[in-house]
């Protein structure tokens, strides 16, 4: 999968961002071939869950795309600094309708989507994906997400990522392209293009060739890394920060100094083992890398897209470009 959907967050600080979210979503179903009855259900369960943050959220904010991982799926991802929701099987219960929170209609959304998931904590905030397909059908269970986030006001994100499923393991870059803004953005795209060309190879050589490939463009700092069932392997060069994480903590993966297209050693590939239920997480420099899974309490046991939109949220500074893409093999 290559990421070619600019990630547009939205803010969710006004009424008018309601209507706005449901016309994107309705766009994106239509053009997947959604029927007029499932485009409906996405109408209905992205208004209410857009609704609830306008009422309820504090910072709220508001992601649809195409599915990164599902091809034809729509994927709405929503984010907020609080309050947060106190009791969740409560609020999934039909009939849940205590005013003030952000647990309103959880259940009927939850029923309309082809797949959902939810972390919140009080005072934290929540994090809600969901996921629709044209037939409804869940399929197999999701094991890699991508999220990206533009610094500032920007509508272009000079981060880019990219990633392919062979079944017995996922391969996957992550490129922060110097400096942000459309220069940045052409060369961390080229690493996708380049990435994509051969992206089962041996870490190392991928990122030897993409190495040799960015010369044209401004270079970037560049991670590669291939999650096997009981084994990660990683490549990097710059500061793509690699992580082997769980809900006790985590370990650090080797990246190379240096800038990918024009300055840094050979590169070097390192192997690590992966526990049962880790979860891999890249990310580029535009989240800190001091976030601690202990602090993140129950998040580590859900899906990929939940754990990376709260990192995003937590960790990510709004000083740079950001992306995170996290990776379970679901064991």
């Amino acid at each position: 999968m290559t990421h070619r959907h600019e990630d547009i967050w939205i803010r969710t600080d006004d009424p008018s961002v309601i209507g706005a979210v449901r016309r994107a979503a309705v766009a994106l179903a239509t053009a997947a071939g959604f029927d007029q009855n499932r485009t409906g259900q996405v109408a209905v369960a992205v208004t209410e869950a857009v609704s609830n943050l306008v009422k309820h959220a504090v910072e709220g904010a508001v992601l649809v795309r195409p599915h990164p991982e599902r091809p034809g799926a729509v994927e709405l991802v929503a984010v907020d600094k609080g309050p947060g929701i106190a009791d969740l099987a409560r609020a999934l219960r039909d009939g849940y309708s205590t005013s003030g929170t952000l647990g309103i209609g959880l259940g009927a959304i939850a029923r309309m989507a082809t797949g959902w998931d939810v972390h919140s904590m009080p005072g934290r905030g929540t994090v809600l994906v969901l996921h629709f397909t044209r037939d409804g059908l869940h399929g197999p269970p999701l094991r890699v997400s991508g999220l990206r986030r533009a610094i500032g006001e920007e509508s272009v994100c000079g981060d880019s990522f990219a990633f392919a499923d062979a079944g017995d393991a996922i391969s996957v870059l992550v490129c922060d392209g110097l400096g942000h803004g459309g220069a940045a953005a052409h060369a961390s795209r080229e690493a996708v293009r380049i990435f994509m060309e051969d992206p089962h190879a041996p870490p190392a050589a991928a990122l030897e060739r993409l190495h040799r490939g960015l010369g044209h463009t401004r270079g970037g700092a560049v991670a590669v890394v291939r999650v096997g069932r009981e084994n990660v392997t990683f490549a990097g060069l710059g500061n793509v920060s690699g992580w082997i994480a769980h809900a006790e903590g985590r370990q650090g993966m080797l990246s190379l100094p240096g800038i990918a297209g024009h300055k840094g050693r050979h590169p070097r590939q390192y192997e690590y083992a992966l526990p049962p239920h880790a979860t891999v997480v890249l990310h580029t420099d535009g989240l800190t890398d001091r976030w601690d899974p202990a602090s993140f309490p129950g998040l580590f046991a859900h899906s990929p897209a939940v754990v990376g939109a709260t990192l995003l949220r937590d960790a990510g500074s709004r000083r740079d470009d950001a992306c995170v893409v996290t990776v379970k093999q679901g064991q």
